[in-house]
């Protein structure tokens, strides 16, 4: 990480031109966080390098890193070199000058030169400043020492460098305070968890992230940080920081101590204003600009947190970018005359797994604002929106989103709102699709992902796309993210002046047979129809069959009916026929089972016996950490399965794949519970059941993730105490989802039971290649929690004995009856099925 991280840019290209033969302006640019180097990107779009000489000013001896994504890094859930932007060769390659490690003591606005802290002298025609803020430390008794430094064990949380002293002092110690209720502090509280501490959080604010959220959404957010089992005291201050060498506590306001050998500090932020104060620029609250980001100096200008714009101070890094364009339009001269207005902020996040969205203000301001509140504090949700000359000019949303791109186009846009305001926070399919879309312009800009806008939707309709289905499939609308698609069904819904055909296959389970699933099983049971030409001749229209439908019940029918399936080899896709997973150029992959990641030399010398013998191109590990034999010829799979001697890894299908593990307890120095065994029990269980998507599981013995648990189809991880924290509905592929906090069990019996039972009900109610993190939000944790948890629907003992006939009814695919041919070419050779190259082609 320090390679990438660490280290001084050494100096300028070689083809850089010399001072007297390059008349290109001096662009100075003072900070290299994330304000900073977003306007050096955005001048160069502009083609500003052919411009402008430029040169970059950074405190921290590194490139430009992402700095929201800190805490991730403090928690070990992203490592550092993931959060870097801009790294030293960028620089250089762009031809930028950075100079990275040096401070920046004053600029001379006369002389229009920049005095830095190694001596250099480097003159300007134009200035940027994008200092930044720095961590607000609270004038506590104790927390310095005598020398003005912080008391060992005390950490402000701002740079990589706070970062990674908290990682070591985390790794050493065990108990940690943390002061700042707002994003950071929970943030810093949940991360420090990880390493097994015990985490108390001070808040001088009567409820928690006070600056966003009112009272009630506070009490909500409270509830999931308790829950945690991290200690919450409000209304409090910290009145004196305890110990000598380093930190050994603190004592709170009220009288109460706390131990704690790491105190971090999350109280907030500053404007950094020192430079300018020194050099004699206009500065309140922060450094003053004007609409153009201008000080009261012609050549300085300043963007970012350290600028103060009509009164206004953001501590936000969308603000910063909207500075970083409108400057970089104003100096290459791309839009001289932009300016910036103020920023309309809207966040959605995640706090101690709680969602949470704000927009505009949290509270009336004004006599005559209006303030509608559903908050439901049992079900984790509350909802509150402020109205202004009906316009929406506030909103707060926890526990359920649902509503957030609606309301964050209302509050966008400033398009007045209806009569009937209890419309914007109840369900829109009561029947309020109206609300507020004949209001939007047509330029509104509905799904981000695809930039497709209203206009573009209202066009589908009108030339003759008469569902929601294919208004999506013409504009690509709600094809991204999908948190736009209630706002697409409503646009197309008015502009059809709800004229809408119901997309009805939409429902079906399978394109061939006109039944959504809980009806096609039923019909299925009724039936008895064991096997798929069965489900064809009694249920398809005029009983044809149809090859795009038997992939999907052929597993359903296996899930159903087990060892009574009649098993038809045309129902499965060539990958389930030969048990091994076909490759572009005709061969196939064979993954043997390695459980949990498992292994022994005993099985690795066997695997490299059987790809010598059979002469394997390629073996690799996995993401999985298994072991794949690439580039098998289809007429060598069966003996290799005899070879091999090991069960398949069920590499292919739509069935449960593997278990990945950390190290677990019995190695690692953080380890809570020992992830490996439990790892290699959950794969022994429920190997090779089917499922309408494929199953990928992890376990992780702490919180920090090494086996990326929490975005897995099912995620386990060891909290301490012998309890289990059982996730679902987590991806990292090409959706990125975090899995939701199913329950929390004390037992690995427990999780094998409440894991099985999920599996069973996704098998059940999901629909044909719908993966469980779409699955999991369709449906609804409160749903799963109710169902699985507390047998809401009775069901639970049924889904324990399905689950059950399923694991029993396993057979291993690549056992004797696997390795015979069921067709006298099953395994006759198919190469080459297309010829690929051997060398890159240009």
């Amino acid at each position: 990480m320090t390679a990438i991280l660490g280290g001084r840019a050494h100096g300028l290209t070689s083809l850089r031109l010399d001072d007297d033969l390059d008349d290109r302006d001096r662009l100075v640019v003072v900070g290299n966080g994330m304000a900073g180097a977003r306007f050096v990107e955005e001048v160069l779009e502009r083609g500003g390098g052919d411009s402008f000489r430029i040169t970059v000013f950074g405190d921290e001896p590194h490139g430009n890193y992402n700095r929201i994504m800190l805490s991730p890094v403090l928690a070990g859930e992203t490592a550092e070199d993931e959060i870097v932007l801009n790294s030293h060769e960028w620089y250089s390659d762009n031809d930028v000058e950075l100079r990275a490690g040096v401070r920046v003591q004053r600029i001379d606005t006369a002389a229009k030169q920049v005095h830095a802290d190694d001596g250099t002298v480097t003159p300007y025609d134009h200035l940027v400043l994008a200092t930044g803020s720095y961590s607000f430390i609270p004038p506590v008794k104790g927390v310095h020492r005598e020398d003005g430094s912080l008391l060992p064990g005390v950490f402000g949380f701002r740079t990589i460098e706070d970062t990674r002293a908290m990682i070591e002092a985390a790794r050493t110690h065990r108990r940690a305070v943390v002061v700042g209720g707002g994003l950071l502090g929970l943030e810093a509280a949940r991360a420090l968890q990880t390493y097994g501490m015990a985490v108390d959080l001070v808040d001088a604010a009567p409820h928690l992230m006070s600056a966003q959220c009112d009272a009630d959404a506070g009490a909500i957010i409270r509830a999931g940080v308790e829950a945690l089992g991290i200690t919450v005291h409000l209304s409090t201050l910290t009145g004196e920081v305890l110990g000598s060498d380093r930190v050994r506590g603190v004592v709170l306001s009220d009288g109460r101590e706390l131990e704690a050998d790491v105190l971090v500090l999350a109280a907030g932020i500053r404007p950094h204003t020192d430079v300018a104060v020194r050099s004699g620029l206009e500065v309140e609250r922060a450094i003053v600009v004007d609409d153009q980001l201008r000080t009261d100096d012609p050549d300085v200008y300043a963007i970012g947190e350290c600028a103060q714009h009509r009164g206004t101070v953001y501590g936000l890094v969308a603000p910063a970018w909207e500075h970083a364009k409108v400057l970089a339009d104003v100096l290459t001269g791309a839009d001289p005359t932009a300016e910036y207005h103020g920023s309309r902020l809207a966040t959605k996040l995640k706090v101690a797994g709680v969602d949470v969205a704000t927009m505009g203000v949290k509270a009336p301001e004004r006599p005559d604002d209006e303030v509608l509140v559903i908050s439901k504090p049992r079900r984790g949700v509350h909802c509150s929106v402020v109205i202004r000359d009906d316009r929406l000019v506030g909103a707060t949303i926890v526990g359920d989103t649902r509503k957030v791109a609606y309301l964050t186009q209302a509050f966008d846009r400033g398009s007045p709102l209806p009569e009937e305001r209890i419309r914007l926070l109840v369900d829109l399919s009561d029947g309020a699709a109206d609300v507020g879309v004949a209001e939007l312009p047509m330029d509104s800009q509905v799904c981000n992902c695809n930039g497709v806008s209203k206009g573009a939707i209202c066009g589908a309709v009108a030339d003759g796309c008469s569902s929601v289905g294919e208004v999506m499939d013409r504009t690509r609308a709600g094809k991204g993210c999908g948190s736009c698609k209630s706002l697409v069904k409503q646009i197309v819904e008015w502009a059809a002046d709800g004229d809408v055909t119901e997309d009805v296959s939409a429902s079906w389970y399978v394109p061939g047979v006109p039944l959504a699933k809980p009806a096609l099983m039923a019909a299925i049971r009724a039936r008895s129809l064991r096997s798929v030409s069965a489900v064809f001749a009694a249920l398809a229209p005029d009983g044809a069959e149809d090859a795009k439908s038997k992939m999907g019940l052929t597993s359903l029918l296996r899930m159903m009916w087990g060892e009574e399936f009649v098993d038809e080899r045309d129902g499965r896709f060539i990958n389930d026929r030969v048990h091994a997973n076909i490759q572009r150029d005709g061969t196939f992959s064979v993954v043997p089972q390695i459980k949990g990641g498992v292994t022994t030399p005993a099985q690795l010398r066997t695997i490299a016996d059987v790809a010598e013998k059979y002469e394997v191109p390629m073996v690799k590990i996995t993401g999985g950490q298994r072991i794949d034999l690439l580039g098998v010829r289809k007429e060598d799979l069966p003996a290799m399965w005899a070879d091999l001697g090991m069960p398949s890894g069920h590499a292919y299908g739509k069935s449960f794949r593997t278990v990945k593990t950390c190290v677990g307890s019995d190695f690692c120095r953080f380890g809570l519970g020992d992830s490996t065994q439990l790892g290699i029990e959950l794969e022994e269980r429920f190997k090779g059941i089917e499922a309408p998507g494929k199953l990928k599981l992890g376990v992780v013995g702490c919180p920090r993730n090494c086996a990326e648990a929490y975005v897995k189809d099912v995620g386990v991880v060891a909290v301490g105490n012998g309890r289990w924290e059982v996730y679902v509905g987590g991806a990292a592929g090409a959706t990125v989802r975090k899995g939701d906090l199913l329950a929390t069990v004390s037992s690995p019996a427990e999780v094998l039971q409440l894991v099985g039972r999920f599996i069973q009900y996704y098998r059940e109610h999901a629909n044909w290649l719908e993966r469980t993190y779409d699955f999991v939000p369709r449906v609804g944790l409160d749903r799963l929690t109710a169902v699985l948890l507390e047998d809401a629907e009775g069901i639970v003992a049924e889904l324990d004995a399905a689950m059950q006939r399923s694991v029993d009814a396993y057979t291993d695919p690549w056992g004797a009856d696997g390795a015979v041919p069921a067709t006298p070419g099953q395994f006759r050779t198919s190469l080459p099925l297309i010829d690929l190259p051997k060398v890159p082609v240009r």
